[in-house]
């Protein structure tokens, strides 16, 4: 069986982009320093500090390259079907991505590689919110707060539901003029509720109900209005639904990563269409390969944060901001 991994040394190799979108493999470019007009990776690593998109910097490279190789071979049906929905996503409306992503997250929950995480996974018991998100409404702004805080506000279906309703409130309302976008507690989001992991055996209608009642691409229609305000960790639903806001926030302590990889699916809340946006391509697959955690500057560097912000204009009680 072919190797769903391609380890290019460009310093070794003559320069010319690689054909990745007819291959059922991931390809990765690695440079002691970057390159210019180096198309068609879908990882470029490079030595050098702060290097420019869509190169991602490493102490090591070639050791960094290795590493993601473990990745991809543990989890090959995930690891290529991110790179595929990323490469065919470039070309697609922001609603089609989200189509795309849905499908292949529904294929990957019926894969070996998911199930298998999932029998090895701690048993957890849900705890939910009575009123899982609040909203706030001073004039022209209004105030939308994930509060689960003893979950670290994890994305469970009730909060998806109550986050669609809110953000219909906004895309209906042409009053209101700016959607802050928040999370109560020490963290923004830490992603999906594990404890509801697996609990749907159908995955044909779980495509339907993600693609139906869609925070991401509420979030999309009404983004030049919203500003998400992260704190804490913004992990997987977190910064996927975040990254379609106009304008990021982010206090210095903010710490983003994307899992999926490593339960053997790709991010599900909207992230192969909205972090591709911010960061590109290339830099969205390193995130979801590796796992790797962001930290709010170098979230700046990249994109996937418009301001650093200072600790308490995040963490005040968003009540009080709609008002201030």
């Amino acid at each position: 069986m072919e190797s769903p991994l391609v380890i290019v040394d460009l310093d070794r190799t003559p320069l010319r982009g690689a054909r990745v979108h007819d291959r059922d493999q991931v390809v990765i470019g690695v440079a002691a320093e970057p390159r210019d007009a180096v198309e068609g990776y879908d990882v470029l690593l490079t030595g050098v500090p702060d290097p420019p998109r869509p190169w991602v910097p490493c102490a090591d490279p070639q050791a960094t390259a290795r590493e993601l190789g473990h990745i991809v071979e543990s989890r090959p049906a995930a690891a290529v079907a991110l790179v595929q929905v990323l490469r065919m996503g470039s070309g697609l409306s922001v609603s089609d991505r989200l189509i795309l992503e849905s499908l292949a997250y529904s294929t990957l929950q019926g894969g070996a590689d998911f199930r298998s995480w999932l029998a090895a996974a701690p048993p957890r018991t849900h705890r939910p919110a009575e009123t899982p998100v609040l909203l706030g409404r001073d004039g022209s702004r209004l105030a939308i707060t994930l509060d689960r805080p003893w979950v670290r506000n994890a994305f469970d279906a009730a909060t998806r539901d109550a986050l669609c309703e809110a953000l219909q409130v906004a895309v209906a309302d042409p009053s209101i003029t700016r959607v802050d976008l928040y999370g109560n507690g020490p963290a923004f989001c830490s992603g999906g509720d594990l404890a509801e992991f697996g609990t749907s055996r159908d995955t044909a209608q779980a495509h339907l109900l993600r693609v139906r009642r869609s925070p991401a691409a509420l979030l999309h229609r009404c983004a030049p209005r919203v500003t998400a305000h992260l704190h804490g960790a913004c992990v997987g639903a977190g910064i996927e639904l975040a990254a379609f806001a106009g304008r990021v926030v982010a206090p210095p302590d903010t710490v983003i990563r994307l899992p999926e990889i490593g339960m053997g699916l790709i991010p599900g809340a909207g992230g192969t269409a909205s972090i591709p946006v911010r960061v590109g391509r290339e830099r969205a697959a390193y995130l979801a390969l590796s796992g790797a955690e962001l930290g709010a500057v170098e979230a700046l560097h990249w994109g996937l944060v418009d301001e650093i912000s200072d600790i308490s204009d995040v963490t005040a009680d968003p009540q009080e901001a709609v008002r201030s």
